[in-house]
């Protein structure tokens, strides 16, 4: 399967991309001099999600110098989480609006800033008192482009939806295991930016939960997508596509590098020939990314400029 071109291929990455369990497996075991992550990553994807963003607010210096890692790659975007002091504990002081913004604002300005992603806990249901909230939130970043994501199935209901529509919030499309009133996996787009994040579907695990009866705290997002179930979530992206001025997918099944392994899995089936994955990955997941080499890429690449 492949999108039109004239419609272009959305970005597809992964949720961050700071994790000391991808050494040795996504990335060199040990660091050779001047290596980067995030430029690493930024060679095979165009788009990553701040994660960090969400526990901390961001540096400008720090934003600044992540830009510089990804200067090689033109269509590179970041997507950032806005942080939880907003969108969980609900407070909204104009000091910290004002310093979570200056950290987005070098992205924003050197139009490497995609989507700002409003990531709600599933106790977050569609209520009157809800829904005021979303739109105080949203006014009080409307100079970034804000996607909301909802875990509830609530937000289903068409009042909710038209809140989305009314204020030009995106909407998050997800993909989580199943659990009481759990929001599905749908296709909507409420404004100009699409938006898809798959976290797996782990059912030992609810989301944004820890194992903690478990001394190693078992992360939810352990989980490979198959085959069948990533065609199933690129038809779903095709048609968000298709109408969104850009279209962001995120992976955040993170463990083991799983994430990028569906990013890779998931990007070359859109575009049809596939990124070089990292040898390790390849040696750990080699149904999953046979003909990832090196050389299958070269060679893919010399045909695609012929």
């Amino acid at each position: 399967m492949s999108l039109s071109p004239q419609i272009g291929a959305p970005p597809i990455g992964t949720a961050g991309w700071s994790y000391p369990h991808w050494n040795g497996v996504v990335y060199p075991k040990a660091y050779p001099p001047g290596f980067h992550p995030l430029e690493f990553l930024s060679q095979r994807f165009n788009t990553v999600e701040i994660n960090s963003s969400f526990y901390q607010p961001l540096k400008p210096e720090i934003t600044k110098l992540w830009m510089r890692k990804v200067e090689a790659n033109p269509k590179f975007q970041f997507t950032a989480k806005l942080n939880q002091r907003f969108t969980h504990s609900r407070n909204l002081e104009e000091s910290a609006i004002a310093t979570f913004k200056e950290g987005l604002c070098p992205l924003l300005r050197g139009r490497r800033l995609g989507a700002v992603l409003m990531q709600f806990p599933w106790a977050f249901r569609f209520t009157r008192e809800n829904q005021d909230f979303l739109i105080r939130l949203r006014r009080a970043f409307h100079d970034f482009p804000l996607v909301a994501e909802m875990r509830h199935s609530s937000w289903l209901a068409e009042d909710a939806i038209g809140t989305f529509l009314d204020y030009k919030i995106g909407f998050c499309n997800i993909d989580q295991p199943e659990y009481t009133s759990a929001m599905p996996p749908t296709a909507h787009l409420t404004s100009d930016i699409g938006y898809v994040r798959l976290h797996g579907r782990n059912p030992k695990n609810s989301l944004g939960a820890f194992d903690r009866q478990s001394p190693a705290r078992q992360r939810q997002h352990d989980y490979l997508y198959s085959q069948a179930e990533l065609e199933e979530w690129g038809k779903r992206i095709e048609r968000i596509n298709r109408y969104a001025n850009s279209t962001f997918v995120i992976f955040n099944n993170d463990a083991a590098g799983k994430s990028v392994v569906n990013a890779l899995q998931l990007q070359s089936m859109i575009l049809g020939h596939p990124a070089a994955a990292p040898q390790e990955l390849r040696r750990r997941f080699p149904m999953e990314l046979e003909g990832f080499g090196p050389r299958h890429y070269e060679q893919q690449a010399l045909f695609s400029a012929a």
